[in-house]
């Protein structure tokens, strides 16, 4: 009887364990949450929206106004209240400083940065433009302090590998953005105690691919590199979908 109520013990502490364990480990995120960067909509994030539908998530595309940075953490807040999570928040080129903030949400359980800067707590986006030589002059400015991409450089500046027939209209529905965000120090780091994933596109003519290097290699992201355009999540959004749904898988 006494060796019965031994093995009986150890078979239950061997279930609470491995229920403990299984309890602590992080849990399969459902949700996505995609955020668009500088002068265009959410509109562009189409394709890889229909692969993680059709592999089972979840997905909101948050339309930031780019009005100040503020504006646009706050927006994308919104939809993160809308979620039921765990969340793996996504944003591109300007929207990484977004996610770096608004990541901060308990709900949000890993960060990934496509072709997108990736600020420090307190750095702004002119800062880290500055330690590397710009790809190109193709930002212009309004009168009012906005800025936008000249259009007949648009395809060249963004989306080199996309069909140029493709991109004419982008260049002319463009979204400018305030000014103001490039001077605008985020308020934290949300990749310090989050897990971050990058990809980096070694053919970007708006966000120097050494600079997307050296700010992933900083915050020990993931990294994913691919032969692409700023665009990339256009021009190979399957790539941009298989790094999303790596990032929503369970910690091993």
């Amino acid at each position: 009887m006494l060796k019965l109520h031994k093995a009986l013990l150890g078979a239950l502490l061997s279930t609470m364990a491995a229920t403990s364990a299984y309890a602590g480990s992080a849990p399969a995120a459902k949700d996505i949450v995609l955020v668009h960067g500088a002068f265009v909509d959410g509109s562009g994030w189409q394709a890889v929206y229909d692969i993680l539908r059709k592999d089972g998530y979840h997905v909101s595309v948050v339309q930031e106004p780019l009005t100040g940075l503020a504006d646009d953490i706050a927006a994308t807040k919104r939809v993160i209240d809308q979620q039921t999570g765990p969340i793996v928040l996504v944003g591109h080129s300007y929207a990484g400083a977004i996610i770096t903030d608004a990541g901060s949400d308990p709900k949000v359980r890993a960060l990934v940065y496509v072709a997108a800067f990736q600020p420090d707590a307190q750095e702004t986006i002119g800062a880290l433009v500055s330690k590397f030589a710009p790809p190109n002059d193709a930002v212009r400015s309004t009168p009012d302090g906005f800025l936008y991409i000249d259009p007949a450089k648009f395809h060249a500046t963004v989306a080199a590998d996309v069909p140029a027939s493709a991109t004419e209209f982008l260049a002319d529905a463009q979204q400018p953005v305030s000014a103001t965000v490039f001077a605008t120090p985020t308020t934290v780091a949300a990749w310090h105690s989050k897990p971050s994933y990058a990809v980096l596109t070694t053919q970007d003519h708006a966000i120097n691919p050494e600079l997307q290097r050296w700010m992933y290699q900083r915050s020990g992201a993931k990294v994913t590199e691919v032969k692409a355009s700023h665009a990339v999540y256009a021009s190979q959004p399957a790539v941009v979908a298989k790094v999303i749904e790596t990032a929503a898988r369970p910690s091993d």
